[in-house]
């Protein structure tokens, strides 16, 4: 399987699209074309964190040495830990539409 490394931005067209599309009741939504899922079918289901990849950038940052602290201090993956809670606060962020 060939490895993503991120997507290319959405286009106004698609996000207006996505934002139509999501207004639509469950009822209105036509899935006959697709197929109900069997017992094989998740055995070789992918989880989507175990393909999608973001690009990862170095940088030179300056934190207060109390978070620091408190990151390290979370175990392996000091890093990894304050990548996931921007994330996690940038996703709270896009879904309330700042």
């Amino acid at each position: 399987m060939k490895e993503i490394r991120g997507f290319d931005s959405l286009n106004e067209d698609q996000r207006q699209h996505l934002k139509n599309l999501s207004k639509l009741p469950d009822s209105d939504i036509n899935t006959s074309d697709i197929p109900e899922w069997n017992e094989d079918d998740f055995k070789r289901a992918i989880l989507f964190k175990d393909v999608y990849k973001p690009k990862k950038q170095q940088i030179t940052t300056r934190l207060d040495v109390d978070i620091l602290m408190w990151l390290k201090s979370q175990g392996k993956g000091y890093q990894t830990l304050m990548n996931n809670l921007l994330r996690k606060k940038m996703n709270e962020e896009i879904k309330k539409g700042v």
